[in-house]
């Protein structure tokens, strides 16, 4: 089931943003990740549109995805929950309200990189992320394209 992020989901879903974070970006010190519980906490989920994928029989939290306009700030499911194609329902849902989205993925994290290229995302940008130094590619999706 998807549902509007409510404040008891906040620890939840900064675990799976810490979890996910640390293990596919393992290219960046998990300390860094850390640092940014606050920033996520704080500044992130307040200024965002969050959806919530939640297990109809347990209640639990297995997903989110975060938007500020059409641009996915994150969207991020925990390690022991990929491939199930809860990543899938959430931008699935996403695209049906938005006919254009944009995001930034880590050009190392090949994985996400693919997932969204599956779901119908190119690549339109290359820069270096300025709080890591690691290259990254804007990526953007138009319906119909």
């Amino acid at each position: 089931m998807i549902r509007h992020f409510q404040q008891q989901d906040e620890a939840a879903v900064i675990q799976i943003w810490l979890e996910a974070s640390a293990i596919a970006h393992s290219f960046i010190p998990r300390s860094y990740w850390e640092s940014k519980i606050p920033d996520m906490r704080n500044k992130y989920l307040p200024q965002s549109q969050t959806l919530i994928h939640e297990d109809e029989h347990t209640n639990e939290v297995t997903g989110f995805i975060s938007l500020i306009n059409n641009y996915i700030a994150a969207l991020f499911v925990p390690p022991d929950r990929q491939g199930q194609g809860i990543g899938q329902t959430l931008m699935a849902h996403v695209k049906q309200q938005h006919p254009e989205l944009e995001l930034n993925v880590y050009a190392e994290n090949t994985q996400a990189l693919a997932f969204y290229k599956r779901q119908g995302f190119t690549v339109t940008r290359e820069q270096t992320d300025e709080q890591t130094g690691r290259q990254e590619f804007t990526m953007k999706y138009q319906r119909g394209a």
